[in-house]
């Protein structure tokens, strides 16, 4: 390509001109001409040795004799092509298994009736599949069922690249262990395989026993699904071997020993859990000590999840959505699991496009290799109570915090598709979803709070998305929560600003203020300092230069903001916040602004199966105690509210709805048998309340039947 082209090409994208789809191609043309031309040679290797069978011809040639040269088309003396290195002899690999860790390993052995049925099958028919998934004890099962058929030396086979070829390594008779035998829909296990080897077998005087796992592709052939004996069972077998049975009947009924038992571990953490119970039984140890052992078991199983080479892709994917969605719904669970993978697998490999099977996944494997369970649960909506969902679960709940701090903290590279990911959830509609993409960061925070903060919480906090302060929010009240230290300073400074206030960085404010409203059951005095701090140094609308400022929209989102924030601490906490803030009604006009604004939405929130008035259900309960403080308070609120401007006609429609809730339940009319006098005090609010109650009906229905008696109560006071 010539300067000139070049500058016109990038004068086209400067300026826009070209389509993105033109553009993109010649991008890829000039990348292209870049990058060196490959040899004939090599291509035509590269196909030879990568293309499908049909091209095999090609690797032929009919010119015969040493090759000389070739001239006219005469070619003169033999040809010899040989490309690559020249093949090995095939040798069939094996190793004979220690006899000593066979003899070790049948101590501790515990059957079971999944044992039984294979041991049977092998005696019968010399060879016998056993499956199952990786870590459930299928190796010792074979190894056992091997020496209980009185073999006396053991060998274990590398897994051949034909099956048809498996037979030729079964010439003695010995215990043959095939481990892992990975097979595919296209080469599956057949029926001819296992006669092929059983006649082998009987001829030579062997068995052989090949462990597969679940999702191995079989046709028409008799396995046998390997279930292993319970952990309990393990266990006790574990520990009698070493300190008796005696031992173990005490030490079963020690508090580590029972957490280990219900979250029924792998075979393979069973020796050394049993290990350090006899080292405690003996006194070397403390019970703390053997507690921490529970905690190393959580992580190393962890990180063999996510170094295992031979476990895909895809099933990472879903231990790491699982840890995210842990006791949530299993299809959202595998759901976003699929488009965390396609995330990570543009990491991988960007040129490979994810594949994803979409009947190819049986719920009870994945939840069996992730070491969950599921259960038929009720899933919280804001619709009500969903029931008969199945619901996934990690079985020890300390899983999901140590998968995820491993993946932050020792998987970077697996950072910017988690990151993406977590993302799009805080985007979804759903708010199961939402709220997890926010606790995800806040226990992302726990292991490494700043980059947890660059990569999320910042970025959601600095968006013009209201939804996204929330999420921010959220995601700091929950680091708060699991005690993420400088994260009270990283609100007090985002909430109050500084001498450099900037309003493009209001959604901070906004984030910090609403996470003060959601901490107040924990630091209610530390968040409603912090809110009338952040209330007094508002600044001016008017000293905003930016043309594209528009400052009644900005009035209007600081006051939701505001009185969002309030309203939480009020309902959350109740009495301390509202005397805090009845004692500045009068004193403090500011916060009596968006103080009023706060308890009347509260006022609107009902909660229970009769749907009640929170707020009037609270005064009920106030003026009914020895000490009316909180009653007088809730009054003052409304005498404010009823005489307010910009409040009258909220506070009435509140009103009229409470009597409305009267009419369906006596409870609501007798709260406003007490409110209602106390609030006509005054001539201005005695009519407005009387015309109010005159007035009330629902729709074509006629005059309420409670409003009635609540205006024969006020008329006669």
């Amino acid at each position: 390509m010539s300067q000139d082209d070049t500058a016109k090409g990038a004068a086209a994208s400067a300026d826009g001109a070209k389509p993105d789809g033109e553009q993109k191609k010649q991008d890829e043309s000039a990348e292209s001409q870049d990058r060196q031309r490959q040899k004939a040679w090599d291509a035509r290797w590269d196909l030879i040795s990568h293309g499908p069978d049909f091209v095999s011809p090609l690797a032929r040639t009919d010119a015969k004799r040493d090759l000389f040269g070739v001239t006219g088309g005469v070619v003169k003396g033999d040809v010899n092509y040989h490309f690559g290195s020249r093949p090995e002899p095939l040798e069939h690999l094996s190793g004979e298994i220690p006899r000593e860790q066979v003899e070790e390993l049948s101590y501790v052995f515990h059957s079971c009736p999944s044992f039984e049925e294979a041991l049977s099958r092998l005696h019968s028919d010399r060879v016998v599949i056993l499956s199952g998934g990786r870590d459930t004890g299928r190796r010792s099962a074979a190894l056992m069922m091997l020496r209980r058929m009185g073999a006396e030396h053991l060998r274990s086979l590398a897994a051949p690249a034909s099956l048809s070829a498996l037979p030729e390594q079964l010439a003695d008779s010995c215990g043959y262990l095939l481990l892992n035998l990975a097979t595919t829909r296209t080469h599956p296990l057949r029926e001819t395989h296992l006669l092929a080897l059983r006649e082998r077998l009987e001829r030579a005087g062997g068995h052989l026993v090949i462990t597969i796992e679940p999702s191995a592709a079989l046709e028409d052939v008799p396995v046998v699904r390997w279930e292993p004996p319970t952990t309990e069972e393990m266990l006790r077998s574990h520990v009698t071997r070493h300190a008796g049975a005696a031992a173990w009947a005490d030490l079963c009924e020690i508090a580590p020993v029972k957490e280990f038992l219900v979250r029924q571990q792998q075979p393979g953490e069973i020796d050394p859990f049993a290990r350090q119970l006899v080292a405690f039984q003996c006194g070397s140890i403390g019970e703390e000590e053997l507690a921490a052992q529970g905690q190393a078991a959580v992580a190393a199983q962890v990180s063999r999840w996510l170094t295992d080479d031979q476990r895909h892709l895809r099933d990472k994917a879903f231990l790491i959505s699982l840890a995210v969605f842990d006791k949530a719904p299993y299809a959202v669970t595998a759901e976003l699991a699929d488009q965390l993978y396609a995330h990570l697998q543009h990491t991988a490999d960007p040129r490979t496009a994810p594949e994803i099977p979409v009947f190819g996944s049986s719920r009870e494997e994945r939840l069996r290799l992730a070491r969950a369970h599921g259960y038929v649960g009720t899933e919280v909506t804001e619709w009500g109570p969903l029931v008969g969902r199945y619901i996934a679960e990690f079985r020890d709940e300390r899983t999901a915090r140590i998968l995820l701090e491993e993946v932050w903290n020792l998987h970077p590279s697996a950072r910017p598709a988690l990151v993406e990911w977590i993302h799009g959830l805080a985007d979804d509609g759903r708010p199961l979803v939402r709220t997890r993409a926010a606790s995800a960061t806040a226990l992302l925070a726990t292991a490494d709070l700043s980059s947890a903060m660059a990569l999320l919480i910042e970025p959601w906090a600095d968006d013009s998305n209201s939804n996204s302060w929330l999420t921010a929010a959220n995601a700091l009240t929950m680091a708060q929560l699991l005690d993420v230290p400088t994260v009270l300073r990283i609100l007090h400074d985002w909430c109050t600003g500084d001498d450099d206030y900037d309003y493009d960085y209001e959604g901070r404010r906004w984030t910090a203020v609403r996470a003060y409203g959601l901490l107040g059951p924990v630091h209610y005095q530390y968040a409603l300092n912090a809110l009338v701090d952040a209330i007094h140094l508002q600044r001016p609308h008017e000293d905003q230069d930016d043309d594209e400022f528009d400052a009644e929209a900005y009035a209007k989102e600081e006051a939701l903001q505001f009185a969002d924030a309030l309203e939480l601490l009020l309902l959350a906490v109740r009495e301390p916040v509202l005397s805090a803030l009845a004692e500045r009604l009068d004193s403090d006009r500011k916060v009596r602004t968006y103080a009023l604004l706060a308890f009347l939405q509260a006022c609107r929130q009902t909660d229970g199966a009769a749907d009640r008035p929170i707020v009037l259900d609270w005064y009920a309960q106030a003026a009914a105690a020895v000490d009316d403080t909180a009653a007088r308070h809730l009054v003052a609120f409304w005498e404010a509210a009823l005489a307010g401007r910009d409040s009258t006609s909220e506070a009435l429609r509140i009103l009229r709805g409470w009597v409305l809730a009267a009419d369906r339940d006596p409870e609501c009319e007798a709260a406003l048998t007490s409110l209602l006098p106390a609030l006509v005090t005054t001539p201005a609010n005695r009519h407005r309340v009387s015309h109010l109650l005159r007035s009330v009906r629902d729709a074509a229905k006629p005059p309420s039947p409670a409003a009635v008696r609540l205006l024969a109560r006020i008329s006669n006071d």
